[in-house]
């Protein structure tokens, strides 16, 4: 009888105190998402792109104007050189110089350019992921969330929640 007692007493005591040990740890949620692919995903970085592509081309077209003309002048420059004073060969030759420089500048200017504007354009997204991530992380009460995208994290539980499914939910997309 007193096996039994003790026995139950043991049980209950286990029963009561695993209870009150599990209130006292808080339940860990962690759950991991892709920045990246969402990002992939709006369907405002497929115009973002597009936007971008065509200001690149534009740029392109630019460039490709000036490098003519450049090859016009130096072309011009070697088939002429032999009849031309000292004088007329300096200028086209510093002619050459300047535009070679005028190139090299467009296209340092043209480069900032687009990746001014990509920042420009991006930055809003990435703003409305990390919200909804955000969002999602109270809604559903997540502990954490890890961003895969993000190079500094290179474990992930396999037992972790996607919350990609949820965060495309929360922006709209399919």
């Amino acid at each position: 009888m007193t096996k039994k007692v003790f026995f139950t007493l043991t049980l209950l005591i286990s029963l009561v105190g695993g209870t009150a040990f599990s209130q006292v740890l808080p339940q860990v949620s962690v759950a991991y998402v892709n920045t990246t692919e969402l990002l992939d995903q709006m369907p405002e970085k497929a115009r973002a792109t597009q936007q971008l592509l065509t200001l690149s081309e534009n740029y392109e077209k630019e460039l490709e104007l000036m490098q003519n003309e450049y090859n016009k002048k130096y072309s011009d420059y070697i088939t002429y050189q032999a009849s031309l004073s000292e004088n007329i060969k300096l200028r086209r030759m510093q002619e050459l110089t300047e535009l070679e420089g005028r190139i090299n500048q467009f296209m340092e200017l043209a480069q900032k350019d687009i990746e001014n504007q990509e920042k420009e354009l991006v930055e809003p997204l990435k703003q409305k992921i990390n919200n909804a991530i955000h969002a999602v992380g109270i809604e559903q009460g997540y502990t954490v969330i890890y961003d895969l995208a993000n190079p500094g994290i290179a474990f992930v539980s396999p037992d972790a929640v996607n919350a990609n499914p949820y965060v495309k939910s929360k922006l709209g997309i399919r």
